[in-house]
């Protein structure tokens, strides 16, 4: 076993994977960006590691990963130990660490990164998980206690897998309901294959039903099976719902041919990038479940498209534009750059493949006879904070002008689409029409005599997390989220 370095992170520099190269992307290639590390690469960067008394990267994640002791087991080579590890406080971590914008996470709060470049967290991760269940590495649940409860999970996105992962640890049997005729949620159907194959993601399907996980998928409840009859069946019940329906800018000429949401594009753009025809008995094709709104999807070849947001979603959308042939993509946000939501590394990438920023840029209309022909903006000034403490966008008076779009994208965000049948089991919403939950417990409340526990909501036999809880954010985030209403519903069905 080899002595860490005391100055790794002076004698190697930072490096990241090699990346498909740049004409390539342009050419419409869909695989992942980054390529992996090798066995070498790897515990050179994790060598780099000071391994701080203080392990800010670990604070600025999530999940509070116990990130410096998986850099040295990886460092040492002994990478079964290191994945082990990783999953003790992630249940997707080869997910995270190809999903998770480091940089805003851990990677930005590393020491390093000040000055030297932070240790290349999230490559190491990916390493790590990859070649352990390469090398038939699998979760050993030999411990798990057989204690005859049963736990209904509703959605089988990342907090719902999350919650189930935990839950059969705890020897608690988990049932994923999923809509969807695969696993992952928008992990699956939203995120494009160049941050995330879909191999990655059938292979997690494959190891949590390895672990004892019941996948029930195209199973929608209200329609297939009624939520009285999960209250019924099982001892408790997750809700792992999303946020699917897209924020309304209520911008004028939104309804013509050529103006797409975001989500729907990803979605059906995604199905056809690995060839996911989805048909019914007959053979005859059928809609996405769920998606009742469908969007007719253009042909990008040739086209200006234009990208309204500044988030990790509009990203996503004008890198596969890109990669769909336009002839050139702009992406409009209201704010400036360092407002800007979207992952500063995302940027960066779409930015050299050629993506045009417009920044400080506020969509006033849509312009067109029936196809979109023009975006009309204003120009705009950062004035007061608003209630969360962001600048507002303040239009500066006569700055109006139009650009040209053959296609409109709509990307500001998305919001909880709560089912009606909440309210029949005395599932109480925020006014926004989030899932009310008991929050997590800090360190002052910790300690509290409260009895409620985490992320329960006001039916006590139902716990929820993720985007319908959250809001629409990050996947660590509702992984989290999932993580840890497992561990509540773990106290109130075994004390």
């Amino acid at each position: 076993m080899s002595k860490r370095p005391l100055f790794g992170f002076r004698d190697q520099s930072r490096e990241m994977p090699v990346r498909i190269p740049l004409e390539l992307r342009q050419q419409g290639n869909w695989g992942e960006l980054y390529g992996r590390f090798g066995q070498v690469e790897a515990k050179q960067q994790a060598g780099r590691c000071l391994d701080c008394g203080n392990p800010y990267c670990s604070w600025g994640c999530p999940l509070h990963n116990r990130i410096p002791q998986w850099l040295e087991l990886a460092r040492e080579g002994r990478i079964h130990e290191a994945a082990a590890l990783c999953h003790e406080t992630n249940p997707l971590p080869e997910i995270c660490g190809r999903v998770c914008p480091q940089d805003r996470l851990c990677e930005g709060a590393c020491t390093l990164n000040d000055g030297f470049g932070a240790v290349t967290i999230g490559a190491v991760e990916k390493y790590i998980v990859d070649t352990a269940l390469a090398e038939g590495w699998k979760p050993d649940l030999s411990h798990a206690p057989d204690t005859g409860k049963r736990v209904a999970v509703v959605g089988a996105g990342p907090a719902g897998l999350a919650c189930a992962d935990r839950l059969q640890r705890a020897g608690i049997q988990a049932t994923v309901f999923d809509r969807y005729e695969r696993i992952g949620g928008l992990l699956q159907f939203g995120i494009p294959t160049f941050k995330l194959e879909r191999a990655v993601i059938d292979r997690r399907h494959e190891i949590l039903t390895g672990m004892g996980v019941e996948f029930r998928l195209g199973v929608e409840i209200g329609r297939d099976i009624g939520m009285d009859e999960l209250l019924r069946d099982f001892d408790a019940v997750f809700l792992g719902l999303g946020s699917y329906r897209y924020t309304d800018g209520k911008l004028p000429g939104q309804d013509l041919r050529n103006v797409l949401p975001a989500l729907p594009f990803l979605v059906q753009n995604g199905r056809i990038v690995i060839g996911d025809s989805v048909t019914n008995e007959s053979g005859e094709g059928r809609p996405i479940a769920g998606w009742e709104d469908q969007v007719e999807l253009p042909d990008l070849n040739g086209k200006r498209v234009v990208v309204l947001g500044g988030g990790d979603t509009g990203m996503d959308c004008v890198r596969s534009a890109v990669r769909l042939g336009a002839a050139s993509v702009a992406c409009l946000y209201r704010r400036d750059e360092a407002n800007m939501p979207g992952s500063a590394r995302e940027v960066a990438n779409a930015r050299a493949e050629g993506v045009e920023f417009l920044f400080n840029c506020q969509p006033l209309a849509l312009l067109g006879d029936d196809t979109v022909t023009f975006v009309q903006v204003a120009q705009t000034q950062l004035g007061e904070p608003d209630a969360r403490g962001r600048q507002s966008a303040e239009i500066v008076p006569d700055s109006e002008s139009v650009m040209d779009a053959d296609v409109v994208i709509i990307a500001f965000g998305f919001q909880p689409d709560p089912p009606d049948w909440l309210a029949a089991h005395d599932i109480a919403l925020e006014a926004n029409g989030r899932i009310k939950v008991t929050p997590a417990p800090t360190c002052k409340t910790r300690t509290s005599a409260s009895t409620a526990l985490p992320y329960q909501t006001s039916n006590p036999k139902v716990f929820a997390g993720g985007d319908g809880v959250r809001g629409a954010d990050l996947v660590v985030t509702a992984t989290y989220e999932g993580r840890e209403a497992a561990a509540g519903i773990a106290m109130m069905l075994l004390g």
